[in-house]
C-alpha cells in the first residue's frame, strides 16, 4: 500500500520538501531515529553501526540541512549493514552512486558541502521532524516508516494495524471506483460531485442534482456477480501488518 492510501487513514505525512533520491525508491520499516549536530554526520555513522537490519534511518540534522550528511560511504556501508532506508530533514551528495548501490534515501536536497565527523548527536531516541502542517512530526524508535515516490508517512506504534486495516478498504473501494471509471461511468456521478458550482459548466439542471449524489456501488457489486464477475481483490497484505503484527 502506497503512501497516499496511507495518509488517507491515518498515517502521518512528513514535509513535502523530501524526496528520493531515485526514481522508483520505496521501502516499509520501522524506525530507528537519529539527530545529528549541524553540519556533522557522526550519528549517522554511530546509526548504521547500530540500527537493527531491516529497520529505517530517520534522521534530523538539527536545522543545518545544507550539508551532505549522506553520501556514497555511508549509503554503501547501510546497505551493507541491511538498513532499509535513510529519511533525511537535509542535504546528500554523490547521488548518482547512491542511487548505484540502490538504498532508498529520501532527503531535501543535493550539497557538495561535506559534514563533519566528530560533534556528537544521539540515536535511538525521539526526535521532531518537519510536517504537512504546523506541528512537527514526532518520531519514536518503532513507529513505522513509509516511503515511495509520493512522499513519506509515519505510522505511530500502536496504531499500525488499525491503519493498515482501513487502508485495505479504502483501497478496496477506490479500485472499484477505478473499475466503474474505466467501464465508461462519470468521477461525478461515481463521488457525488456537484458541477453546478463551476462556471461553465452547462450539463444542465438535472444532471447536476443527479451528479451531486453519491452513487452507491453495491448495485454495481451485485450485477457483477450476477454476470459471473468477482468482487475486485486486494493482493497479499503488505509487509508492513505482517511484520508489526498486532502493534
Amino acid at each position: 500500500m502506497g503512501t497516499v492510501a496511507l495518509a488517507r487513514c491515518g498515517g502521518r505525512p512528513f514535509g513535502t520538501h523530501l524526496f528520493s533520491v531515485w526514481p522508483g525508491a520505496a521501502f516499509a520499516a520501522t524506525a530507528f531515529p537519529v539527530r545529528c549536530s549541524p553540519g556533522d554526520n557522526l550519528a549517522l555513522h554511530v546509526a548504521v553501526a547500530q540500527a537493527p537490519p531491516g529497520s529505517a534511518l530517520v534522521v534530523d540534522v538539527s536545522g543545518e540541512p545544507e550539508y551532505g550528511y549522506v553520501d556514497e560511504i555511508l549509503a554503501v556501508a547501510a546497505r551493507t549493514k541491511g538498513v532499509a532506508g535513510i529519511i533525511l530533514d537535509g542535504c546528500v551528495r554523490d547521488i548518482a552512486a547512491i542511487a548505484h548501490c540502490e538504498l532508498p534515501v529520501f532527503g531535501a536536497g543535493v550539497a557538495v558541502r561535506e559534514a563533519g565527523h566528530d560533534a556528537g548527536g544521539s540515536v535511538g531516541q525521539q526526535i521532531n521532524m518537519d510536517a504537512s502542517g504546523p506541528a512537527p512530526l514526532p518520531v519514536r524508535r518503532g513507529d513505522w516508516i513509509v516511503a515511495d515516490d509520493d512522499g513519506v508517512v509515519c505510522l505511530p506504534r500502536g496504531q499500525v494495524s488499525a491503519i493498515i486495516a482501513e487502508t485495505m478498504e479504502n483501497v478496496s473501494r477506490e479500485r472499484e471506483i477505478i473499475d466503474a471509471v474505466c467501464a465508461g461511468e462519470s468521477t461525478l456521478d461515481l463521488l457525488g460531485l456537484d458541477p453546478s458550482r463551476v462556471t461553465g459548466w452547462d450539463g444542465g439542471a438535472d444532471q447536476a442534482g443527479r451528479c451531486g449524489r453519491p452513487r452507491s456501488l453495491n448495485a454495481r457489486r451485485e450485477g457483477r456477480a450476477a454476470e459471473g464477475h468477482p468482487r475486485p481483490r486486494l493482493g497479499p497484505r503488505s509487509a508492513v501488518g505482517d511484520v508489526y503484527g498486532g502493534d
